[in-house]
């Protein structure tokens, strides 16, 4: 049986520094961070194959099989919910998912909060369990733009460092969740490559806990 490991990507600075990261680890490809339009990458002896993919597309690589583990954010994850494994918190790329509005504005509770996002999944269920009444409004990009011409009152979006918000008179309003980078596994490929999946997890999870206690020092 191949024992290939099949690793998806997200192109970008964080699939970069998860390559990093694995290359550290000894599961390093040559090539694979030259400026090309290769998508695919393999050494055959140390049995890996990486692909580079769209980030919000990791995931759905991984649940059908294309690629056997990946790395992908917990906005996606909570988002579109695909069938798969977990397997550990890397740490990176942390932001927030907030809900964000006009700066010293309050929305009015009179009707439905009208609300911006691509985060559709998550703004449901958050308000939900508010038992707020809402009205999404699905954009995929430019979501800042929505409350300041009054298509929405308020957004659901990823805020790093805020910077973007204060620039256009926007601030937080709530915090929903934290989020950061995942590695996960497909369901088939966890059970038929079990053994080379843990060996690299268990690496990975050492590699976090030894730069954790550099960082503490």
């Amino acid at each position: 049986m191949d024992k290939t490991i099949n690793i998806a990507l997200p192109k970008g600075r964080l699939g970069e520094k998860v390559y990093k990261m694995l290359e550290e680890l000894g599961y390093g490809c040559p090539g694979i961070l030259d400026n090309s339009r290769k998508l695919i990458f393999e050494d055959e002896a140390k049995t890996v194959r990486y692909f580079w993919v769209k980030p919000s597309d990791v995931a759905i690589y991984v649940e059908h099989g294309a690629a056997d583990v990946g790395v992908v954010g917990r906005d996606i994850l909570l988002e579109y919910q695909p069938d798969i494994y977990e397997l550990t918190d890397l740490g990176f790329g942390k932001c927030r998912m907030c809900v964000a509005g006009i700066k010293d504005v309050t929305p009015s509770t009179d009707r439905a909060l009208r609300i911006a996002t691509k985060f559709v999944h998550i703004a449901k269920k958050y308000y939900a369990e508010k038992g707020r009444e809402i009205e999404i409004i699905k954009l995929n990009g430019s979501i800042e733009l929505a409350p300041i011409l009054g298509l929405s009152d308020v957004i659901v979006d990823i805020v790093e460092t805020g910077s973007t918000l204060k620039e256009n008179n926007l601030e937080v309003k709530e915090e929903i969740l934290n989020i950061s980078a995942r590695f996960i596994a497909g369901k088939a490929a966890y059970r038929f490559k079990n053994a080379e999946i843990g060996v690299m997890t268990e690496k990975i999870n050492s590699w976090l806990a030894a730069k954790e206690k550099e960082n503490e020092k």
